[in-house]
C-alpha cells in the first residue's frame, strides 16, 4: 500500500495538474514539461517525482477533461426521440473535443480502438445504449457499431486540428450522421 503524500507533496502534484491542465489546454499535449513546472511554480525534478513519464501526467488530468461527457450521455438518454438522443451525444462529444486541445490532441494521436474511454470516464459506459435505443427505434443503421463511433472520433479529431474553421467539423459530423441515419 502506498503511503499518502506528505501536505507539501500533495500541493505541489495539485499545482502541477492545474498548470498542465492550463498549458495543455493553451498550447497542446507537446507543451514542454519545462514549461508546466514552471507554470506550477516547482522544479522540473518535482514534476517527475509525482509524473514519470508525460503519460503520466497526460493521463492524470484526462478523466477531468472527459468529465462533461457524463451528463452529455444522461440527456442523450433522456431524450423521448433515440434518433435526436444519438445525434446530441454525438455532436457534445465532438464539441467538448473542438473546445479543448488537450481532449482532440489525445484522441487524435491514437488511431482508431487504441483508446479505451469507458475506462476514463463516465458517459462512454453508456455509448452502446445510446447506440441500441437509434437503431431498435429504426432511426440508426443496423449496421453502425460501437467501433464506428471511435473511428469516427478519431477522424473528426483530424478535421479538428487540421481545419481553419473552428466549425468546420459540425459540416463534416451533419454529412456523416445524414450517411449514417436508417432510410
Amino acid at each position: 500500500m502506498a503511503r499518502p503524500l506528505r501536505a507539501d507533496a500533495a500541493r505541489n502534484r495539485d499545482k502541477l495538474l492545474v498548470a498542465a491542465a492550463d498549458a495543455f489546454a493553451e498550447h497542446g499535449l507537446d507543451t514542454p514539461l519545462e514549461d508546466i513546472a514552471r507554470r506550477a511554480g516547482v522544479s522540473i525534478g518535482t514534476l517527475y517525482n509525482h509524473f514519470p513519464q508525460r503519460a503520466a501526467l497526460i493521463g492524470a488530468i484526462f478523466p477531468d477533461r472527459l468529465s462533461p461527457l457524463g451528463p452529455i450521455a444522461e440527456a442523450a438518454l433522456a431524450d423521448a426521440d433515440p434518433w435526436r438522443g444519438f445525434v446530441s451525444f454525438v455532436e457534445g462529444l465532438f464539441a467538448l473535443q473542438a473546445n479543448d486541445r488537450t481532449l482532440n490532441d489525445a484522441v487524435a494521436r491514437k488511431p482508431p480502438g487504441t483508446i479505451d474511454p469507458a475506462a476514463e470516464c463516465m458517459g462512454f459506459d453508456h455509448v452502446e445504449t445510446i447506440i441500441e435505443r437509434a437503431k431498435t427505434a429504426g432511426a440508426l443503421r443496423a449496421d453502425f457499431a460501437p467501433s464506428d463511433l471511435t473511428a469516427l472520433v478519431w477522424a473528426v479529431s483530424r478535421v479538428i486540428q487540421e481545419s481553419d474553421d473552428p466549425q468546420g467539423w459540425r459540416r463534416f459530423v451533419g454529412i456523416h450522421l445524414d450517411g449514417l441515419r436508417a432510410r
